[in-house]
């Protein structure tokens, strides 16, 4: 049986298994997609990161425009905000979201051979953004790799992660550590 941290409530489901108090998923721990209706739609905003790492060398091909692809940083914005826009299509029993603001970031440094992608990511709804911000990350990660597989393809796509968010019920959370 595992074991799971006093915060967690636990209830047993067929076969002997443990299954956490979960909002996605039923009293028979089967998916369910969460009942948002009775939620009134509030600001919400969410920022991730992740990075990707490579030789120093890749990194300063992206700077110069040298990726024989194209514009490395263009490309995996475009990819990042309609990675955003799908991820209701993506993520199983993510609600489908109207966004109302995508921001995608980078941040080159040749020297520590590494790009850091942020995405910000704004919506009135009834559910949060934080899926949205994390795949819109991921997204702009692997286009990254995509682009630049040519002259490295021992790159890494390395620690996604949610830095902050607001709004809804839960409130704010802000990764500790962080200054999101």
């Amino acid at each position: 049986m595992l074991s799971f941290p006093p915060t967690f409530k636990t209830t047993s489901f067929p076969y002997g298994r443990v299954m956490n108090q979960l909002s996605h998923l039923d009293e028979k721990g089967q998916a369910q997609m969460v009942d948002v209706t009775a939620k009134a739609p509030t600001l919400r905003e969410a920022v991730a990161r992740g990075r990707v790492r490579m030789r120093p060398e890749t990194v300063a091909l992206i700077e110069q425009g040298g990726i024989p692809k194209g514009d490395v940083l263009a490309t995996a914005r475009i990819a990042a905000i309609m990675a955003a826009k799908k991820t209701g299509e993506l993520i199983p029993m993510c609600h489908p979201l109207e966004l109302t603001h995508v921001e995608i970031r980078f941040i080159c440094n040749a020297a520590a051979g590494e790009v850091e992608i942020e995405s910000l990511v704004r919506t009135v709804a009834r559910t949060g953004v934080e899926m949205e911000a994390m795949t819109a990350v991921a997204a702009a990660a692997l286009t990254m790799y995509d682009m630049c597989k040519a002259v490295d393809r021992e790159m890494v796509l390395t620690d996604v992660r949610l830095m902050s968010k607001r709004g809804g019920k839960s409130g704010v959370f802000i990764r500790p550590g962080s200054m999101a």
